[in-house]
């Protein structure tokens, strides 16, 4: 017997739908708002929850990966009345089962929710416990966790992995977290800096080459896939793959073989490949600076690393983690830190991520020198003056009088600070006029903006309502 949530602002379809579970004998709980519903889910583990769009107090889009996040995981099968395609499409990258207009006819989720509950079965019967390495990758926070659940479905598996995700989030931590939950864990783990690669001798370094076969090559070597061997090979940004070794590389990717430079014969390398990196794939494929074809390839299983900004939940841990490490490696005794400090740090936007973070936690400690406890006034200038700007900033009238106050101290931001607001207020009023501009047609403001459909519901929901049409 499973437990059913019905989340609907129509009366009328809970009392349908409770009585259509009970037939099926599960039990059914009912609520008509957001709110309720996420409290149920906190109190109670169900099987699956049937979630409306438009509730009067929210979206049940938002909240998706929330309720896939709670300790029950539960089945979402989202129910609208407005058929929206790249509604649909948010929602299954966020977790949902199944997106299906309302039925006209009550028996039609029949079927969407018996498939469910049977694929949870199946689920929970086949499921091993599973028990990943995961040395330096620190936090547990919803968004973390989800990547983990990824990690540990592609490390069972051998086919090629996408990590996608901002400068500093740990896009090579959890690629070798990846090998080394592999079977392939005894083997090299090759690392391909694309960015650095020498336009002209990157098929060299990347294929090999025969003693001869160029100015220089006086003996033969592998090159950097026939290392990886039995093993990983992981190409790091690989948004910075010249374009003319990308058909070649494609090839390769197929075939398993390839040919050195120099060389008569073919040569095979059996590995897995990982690739990362923090540029859109997605856009640059669509304006021809990335082969189409080779993004398919690459991105049989994606991890999409969320920023330190989302998974605040970790900073404690994260820096607990990291000042122990550092006191260590220093000589220096360990140190603790005051609530001010850790709030500060939750506080801010981190947009170098975790490693960002280590490098502010490296100047703090430095500031305490011998003192026991770390303070906000140990870290670096440019997070207090944003911390501080951002919480004067929230005070009715106090820009204003601020600015109008001449004996007010005039601090001179720091540029980062500059930079990130200038941005922020760019990216805001393009996207006002990008969507005015295009009626809210998404399709044509994907086009326009040579932006891909999800990390344009990023920006529009980040920038909400100032970017609606």
């Amino acid at each position: 017997m499973a437990d059913i949530l019905i989340i609907d602002d129509d009366k009328l379809v809970c009392e349908a739908f409770a009585a259509l579970v009970g037939k099926l004998g599960h039990v059914a709980t009912t609520s008509q708002t957001l709110a309720e519903g996420l409290r149920l889910t906190q109190e109670k583990p169900f099987d699956v929850v049937l979630l409306d769009v438009r509730l009067p107090d929210g979206n049940g889009l938002d909240v998706l990966p929330q309720i896939r996040s709670t300790p029950s995981t539960p089945e979402i099968i989202i129910l609208t009345g407005y058929g929206d395609p790249d509604g649909a499409e948010l929602a299954i990258k966020n977790g949902a089962w199944d997106y299906i207009e309302k039925p006209s006819s009550i028996q039609q989720i029949k079927l969407p929710l018996l498939r469910a509950l049977e694929y949870r079965n199946e689920k929970a019967r086949e499921r091993p416990t599973v028990v990943l390495k995961r040395q330096d990758i620190i936090g547990n926070s919803q968004r973390l966790s989800a990547c983990f659940d990824v990690l540990a479905q592609a490390a069972n598996g051998d086919v090629n992995v996408l990590i996608s995700g901002e400068t500093g989030t740990g896009k090579e931590l959890f690629a070798r977290a990846l090998h080394r939950n592999s079977p392939r864990a005894s083997r090299n783990f090759v690392v391909v800096d694309c960015a650095a690669l020498p336009e002209t001798l990157v098929e060299s370094v990347l294929f090999g080459h025969k003693k001869g076969a160029y100015t220089g090559a006086s003996e033969s070597e592998d090159g950097l896939v026939k290392q990886a061997d039995q093993g990983t090979l992981f190409l790091d940004e690989i948004g910075e793959l010249p374009m003319s070794i990308q058909k070649s590389f494609l090839r390769v990717l197929q075939e398993r073989r390839f040919r050195p430079v120099g060389g008569s014969q073919e040569i095979k390398s059996d590995f897995r490949l990982v690739a990362a990196t923090n540029r859109d794939l997605e856009s640059m494929a669509a304006q021809g600076r990335f082969r189409q074809d080779l993004l398919y390839r690459l991105r049989t299983m994606v991890i999409e690393l969320p920023p330190l900004r989302e998974c605040l939940d970790d900073i404690k841990e994260l820096t607990l983690y990291y000042t122990t490490q550092l006191c260590e490696r220093w000589g220096i005794g360990s140190k603790g830190f005051s609530p001010e400090f850790l709030d500060m740090l939750k506080g801010y936007p981190w947009p170098g991520n975790v490693r960002e973070l280590i490098q502010s936690l490296e100047k703090a400690l430095l500031s305490a020198k011998d003192d026991p406890i770390l303070y906000p006034q140990n870290l670096p200038d440019h997070i207090r003056i944003h911390i501080t700007r951002h919480v004067l900033q929230k005070k009715p009238g106090t820009p204003a009088a601020v600015e109008a106050n001449p004996i007010a101290p005039q601090v001179l931001a720091n540029l980062q600070d500059v930079r990130e607001a200038a941005i922020v207020e760019a990216e805001r009023r393009y996207l006002k006029e990008l969507m005015s501009r295009t009626g809210g047609n998404i399709a044509e403001a994907c086009r326009v903006s040579g932006l891909s459909r999800s990390r344009l519901y990023t920006l529009l929901k980040k920038y909400r309502p100032a970017a609606a049409p």
